[in-house]
């Protein structure tokens, strides 16, 4: 049986909201930007802190990390004082998946997911994509600029391809790694059926 959900996606393509209605159709917890806090106190930083690191552009990938990272919870006491960076959020997020899918039923968006669970065969992963224009026009709805919604939609991917690339040595996406990969302008409804149904002819083969 699945216990875990992974969403990977392209920029803009509205994945953030469809797993958050993902996660609320099922009754499980959603693990996104809430995460922030969790790092926060993992790394012994106030909330703050942890924004400011996600905006520095000293460096490749401290930029990288605002592409990844919001937060994370890890238990482990030998990682609470090290440095805090992009290299300190890869090593906690390990742990911080591994943990959160031992609890289950949890729908994780983003931040390397896929990689640290891929060994689990009761996660399902999902890859969200859509073309330039439906990306455009959900950030534009988002309340972007077009100016905006063109920068990000050209730059952020960009980014998350050296990320995986420098932190799993693979190719982003890593289209192995997925269960699904989904258009999303088809609409929320469909997308979000279309995973439910995909998960539930493939379950019976999930084993905890």
């Amino acid at each position: 049986m699945y216990r875990v959900i992974t969403i990977e996606r392209e920029y803009g393509c509205g994945a953030g909201e469809i797993a958050a209605q993902l996660a609320s159709h099922l009754g499980w917890k959603l693990w996104d930007r809430e995460l922030t806090a969790e790092i926060a106190r993992v790394a012994n930083v106030e909330p703050s802190s942890v924004s400011m690191c996600e905006e520095r552009v000293d460096s490749t990938f401290q930029r990288l990390v605002k592409v990844f990272w919001r937060g994370s919870y890890e238990r482990s006491a030998n990682l609470e004082h090290q440095p805090f960076g992009p290299d300190r959020m890869v090593e906690v997020g390990e742990h911080v998946m591994k943990d959160i899918a031992e609890r289950g039923n949890c729908v994780i968006v983003g931040r390397g997911a896929p990689y640290f669970l891929r060994e689990r065969d009761d996660a399902f992963h999902v890859f969200m994509y859509a073309p330039r224009a439906e990306k455009l026009r959900r950030l534009r709805d988002l309340g972007k600029t077009l100016h905006d919604a063109e920068d990000l939609v050209d730059t952020v991917d960009r980014e998350r391809i050296l990320f995986v690339k420098h932190y799993f040595g693979a190719d982003w996406p890593t289209r192995s790694l997925y269960n699904l990969m989904i258009n999303t302008c088809m609409g929320n409804e469909v997308v979000l059926s279309t995973i439910l149904q995909t998960m539930r002819m493939l379950e019976p083969a999930a084993v905890h």
